[in-house]
């Protein structure tokens, strides 16, 4: 991993992408939505890991972390093996019409790297950017939440579910999936 891709502090935010090999379109469907909250906040509860802010495009995750308990790319190697087993397991056991086509896929790129024994989901790496001042963080946040707008998903970031929006939001009582801890 070069040096501008290492986590020099894990206590400072940091933004962080995830992303489906080949950027294919996984979180299409409710069931993949559910299993990265679970898993996100069960490294909340037992990892050590604080997320300010998120959203889940269709290929991709964006995430604002912490982690006080830890080291950032230990939480995150362990939420992307997890997830990665527990992905593949839906796509296998859930109603899936592109089933053949996505365990081929992830087949192939595990073969082809080498890094991953059947199944190879997420690419390598996290990209952690260190968000070191207010207004870093504001563009992050703010460019996290209306990533689903740019994409033309929806018309308002408050309408988009897989996102951490709705914490921000003032007067608001319907809050996110995930338990995040806001940055203002």
């Amino acid at each position: 991993m070069s040096e501008k891709y290492k986590v020099i502090d894990s206590t400072v935010p940091t933004f962080i992408t995830i992303t489906v090999v080949d950027w294919v379109d996984l979180f299409t469907r409710p069931i993949y939505c559910t299993i990265i909250d679970e898993s996100l906040n069960y490294c909340i509860k037992e990892k050590g890991l604080s997320v300010h802010a998120y959203v889940y495009m269709t290929s991709h995750i964006h995430l604002i972390v912490t982690a006080f308990d830890g080291e950032l790319q230990n939480v995150i190697r362990d939420f992307k093996k997890f997830t990665s087993k527990k992905l593949v397991e839906a796509i296998q056991e859930h109603p899936e019409s592109r089933r053949e086509w996505l365990l081929r896929k992830f087949s192939y790129e595990a073969q082809k790297t080498g890094r991953a024994k059947n199944y190879k989901l997420w690419q390598d790496g996290f990209h952690p950017v260190i968000l070191d001042t207010l207004e870093k963080i504001e563009q992050r946040v703010n460019y996290i939440h209306y990533n689903p707008v740019a994409a033309e998903i929806v018309f308002h970031e408050r309408d988009y579910v897989n996102s951490s929006y709705r914490n921000y939001e003032e007067d608001n009582t319907v809050f996110c999936n995930v338990n995040v801890e806001t940055l203002w």
